[in-house]
């Protein structure tokens, strides 16, 4: 028997607390992944939560996605089908290896892009949860080469360095997605040990060592954009006095045990409570 989330509106989709299992739909082609096993509906719940945070903090709009890796099973994640991130609800939330094959073969897509996850799941075993987004203040840091910094405390992890990745360096012109695990791995190995990496004339990905950590990490790498581009103007392009390496470690380690307030409110705010 192979383990998925119930996409039934009638039963609600768990029993005693844990998602229903069920064998996979019959069907013609390669036999679908196995699931990593079931996992509470609270699970789903703060998945389709965080991807709703996202795009009711302006960190994603119609585009862009969040994922979780599998609570247990590490060799697996969890993310929602394509669809606006604003839209996600606990149902719609779909099991893949980290080579971002489905464990389902119910007839529903994947994002193009959940690649990125896969393999930043794949090369970071720190790592539990992923962002990509393409808010629109963080974008130019990519374009310009000038190096993003962190602003104020909540962004302290912004500290450790921004690393940008350009797909043409290896793999000339594209689409400019990533859309496979030769790209993913790419991506994972510009990124490195840091919480953010931006994507030349794309977007970012941040990671985090839980799901409410990564969406802090997104929304504040957005909003310490924002405000890096006044202090650039106020300042009339000169000295900015940003936290430095030091700084950022002692703020980050606060910002670890302090986000939850930030999750919880937010969860409040997109009717998750």
């Amino acid at each position: 028997m192979r383990l998925f989330p119930c996409a039934c509106m009638g039963c609600g989709g768990s029993f005693g607390g844990r998602v229903a299992l069920m064998p996979a739909d019959a069907g013609a082609g390669n036999p679908p992944a196995r699931s990593g096993g079931p996992v509470d509906r609270s699970v789903l719940e703060d998945i389709a939560a965080a991807s709703r945070i996202l795009a009711d903090q302006g960190v994603v709009d119609a585009f862009g996605h969040v994922s979780m890796r599998h609570p247990h099973a590490p060799n697996r994640f969890l993310m929602a089908r394509a669809i606006a991130p604003a839209l996600v609800t606990p149902d719609d939330i779909m099991e893949f290896t980290l080579d971002s094959e489905p464990c389902e073969n119910k007839g529903r897509s994947g994002f193009l892009e959940r690649y990125i996850h896969g393999r930043v799941y794949a090369n970071r075993p720190d790592v539990m949860g992923v962002v990509h987004s393409h808010s629109q203040s963080v974008i130019p840091f990519g374009l310009t080469g000038i190096p993003m910094r962190a602003m104020f405390h909540n962004a302290a992890f912004l500290a450790q360095g921004v690393p940008v990745f350009d797909i043409s360096e290896k793999f000339g012109a594209t689409d400019m997605l990533v859309g496979n695990n030769e790209k993913g791995d790419e991506l994972a190995r510009v990124m490195g040990d840091k919480p953010v990496v931006l994507m030349r004339a794309h977007g970012s990905v941040a990671a985090g060592p839980s799901l409410p950590l990564a969406v802090f990490r997104a929304v504040y790498t957005e909003v310490s954009a924002k405000l890096q581009v006044t202090s650039t103007i106020l300042g009339g392009g000169g000295r900015i006095a940003a936290l430095d390496s030091k700084e950022g470690e002692l703020a980050d380690a606060v910002n670890i045990g302090a986000a939850s307030r930030a999750w919880q409110l937010w969860k409040q705010r997109v009717g998750f409570a």
